[in-house]
């Protein structure tokens, strides 16, 4: 069977980039731990910031690293790995020899689609998974302490740690979505990508200014840190609800189009 899933995660795990993006999820906790080690103060963490006590125990350190790389580097990677699925092929002209194949355009998308987001799943997976292992053997097995005040323990943290993990890869969704329609509409994969980032970028300029009012609020990637809410003694889930909704809008909306897009395309690379 041509393009079935398995064929197309072979040829996601063999790219370089991919590698490369695996690579840069592994090192982030061991560079800010070297970083915490070069700036490191005398007597235990004190502060008002998560990042004040990123040191006090894997439980802190796992949190504030997913936090700093939910900023920028998990939306860079969720760009890469579904904006460039189609632009990739065309640029090494074999996206017209795949379409020969007797299978519906529907189909090529698809799988490439899955792929995609399975790999952007399996990003954020991983990042919490090594930097709570290389917290543990860096700073120990203390509870989670909130800045705000409070502290849960390893069986009230998980259950947490999982959902904003899903959560922010439902965030991640509107980001990857727009990069798929952008990646259906051109043969250069850093068109794709890069426009994808420039959306967050000048969704979150946005998100600033106080004049737009509730307006805001439909800016994409507005509630990206609503998952923060879960580490409070009192959970509020009105900021992660209308965030789910929102991106999924988004995400709904532009793969639609990419659908209708690649349908009517003329594919000649």
């Amino acid at each position: 069977r041509p393009l079935s899933l398995r064929a197309e995660l072979r040829r996601q795990l063999g790219r370089r980039r991919t590698l490369w993006s695996f690579l840069l999820v592994f090192a982030l906790p061991l560079v800010l731990v070297a970083a915490f080690a070069f700036g490191r103060t005398s007597g235990p963490p004190t502060g008002t910031r998560l990042v004040d006590l990123a040191q006090s125990g894997a439980a802190n350190f796992a949190v504030f690293t997913f936090m700093a790389a939910a900023e920028f580097l998990l939306i860079v990677l969720a760009a890469l790995f579904v904006g460039d699925a189609v632009p990739s092929e065309a640029s090494w002209s074999s996206l017209r020899y795949l379409l020969v194949a007797p299978v519906p355009r529907a189909r090529l998308l698809t799988s490439k689609l899955a792929i995609a987001l399975a790999t952007t799943a399996a990003a954020l997976v991983v990042l919490v998974g090594w930097s709570t292992l290389v917290g543990l053997v860096a700073y120990g097995t203390a509870p989670f302490t909130n800045p705000a005040g409070g502290v849960l323990t390893w069986c009230e943290l998980a259950p947490r740690l999982a959902v904003a993990t899903a959560y922010t890869f439902v965030t991640l969704l509107q980001v990857g979505a727009f990069a798929f329609w952008l990646g259906v509409r051109t043969d250069a994969p850093l068109a794709a990508v890069g426009g994808a980032v420039l959306l967050t970028i000048i969704g979150s300029i946005l998100g600033q200014i106080d004049a737009l009012g509730d307006l805001r609020h439909g800016v994409p990637l507005y509630y990206q840190r609503a998952w923060l809410d879960l580490f409070t003694p009192s959970t509020d889930w009105t900021a992660m609800r209308h965030g789910v909704l929102w991106s999924l809008l988004y995400a709904v909306v532009f793969t639609g189009l990419a659908y209708r897009t690649f349908r009517r395309k003329d594919v000649l690379s």
